[in-house]
């Protein structure tokens, strides 16, 4: 387990805490595998019941630590972020998120999947896949449209400009947003009355909620991966990330 991954079981309430609030929790590949070990073991644990995912120090994550993703692109279906989203996305049991500060990239992308999100008041959300020079993953290209229409969800994956808790309330990704600093209690108490049900029962609506789609959420993921890889050594990609190191403003014409 990384050290930057915090776990831990109480009430049946298994806890993912993304930790490295100096970096506003952002991911690196140690991280994504430490959560995918952590999805894996908790859906095979009987004792777990619920699940929840939440960052350390005011932030939910800041995506991508780009350092540590250009050094170790994922270029292959093994890639750590890769066999976190499947773990995700796969997942049986409730899944609940508490967002607080930002959640960018996968930040924002895994709460669709999430069966119940909260967030603080002074959340931000962001998708800057298309500034990047890349595109979307885990299944937003599907889910996020189906969420919050075309038009919004263009808005927010074309445009990739943050967006408030309270757009992300009113286009369906969090179910209620809450006064900062009291969002973590909220979603545990939330988790322990899931706890409290039938097990069974929970699993099982989870699942009929969700069969109409899955295999067109697999299908657009595996869709998505192969694209996202290509694109992640287009000259747009490598011009928006050299701009970010370079503190300047990415130059796309000359690719138009």
């Amino acid at each position: 387990m990384s050290d930057a991954v915090r776990t831990g079981l109480a009430d049946g309430v298994f806890r993912i805490e993304m930790a490295r609030p100096e970096k506003k929790n952002a991911l690196t590949g140690a991280m994504y595998q430490a959560m995918a070990d952590a999805l894996a073991a908790a859906e095979a644990d009987p004792a777990v019941l619920v699940i929840l995912i939440s960052g350390a120090g005011g932030s939910f994550t800041a995506g991508n630590d780009l350092h540590d993703f250009l050094e170790k692109p994922p270029l292959d279906e093994s890639a750590p972020v890769f066999r976190f989203i499947r773990s995700f996305a796969n997942l049986q049991k409730p899944f609940v998120a508490a967002v607080e500060g930002v959640a960018v990239g996968v930040g924002t992308t895994m709460l669709l999947h999430c069966d119940l999100v909260y967030a603080g008041s002074g959340a931000r959300f962001a998708l800057p896949f298309a500034n990047l020079g890349l595109t979307p993953e885990a299944a937003s290209s599907l889910l996020l449209p189906l969420c919050a229409g075309h038009a919004r969800a263009a808005e927010m994956l074309m445009l990739g400009e943050a967006f408030s808790a309270q757009r992300a309330l009113e286009v369906g990704i969090v179910n209620a947003v809450l006064p900062d600093g009291q969002v973590l209690d909220h979603a545990l108490e939330r988790c322990r009355k899931l706890a409290a049900q039938p097990a069974a029962s929970l699993r099982l609506t989870k699942q009929l909620m969700k069969r109409a789609q899955q295999a067109l959420i697999d299908d657009t993921m595996n869709f998505e991966a192969d694209v996202f890889k290509q694109r992640l050594v287009a000259p747009e990609a490598k011009e928006a990330f050299a701009a970010f190191f370079e503190k300047r403003k990415p130059d796309f014409s000359k690719f138009n």
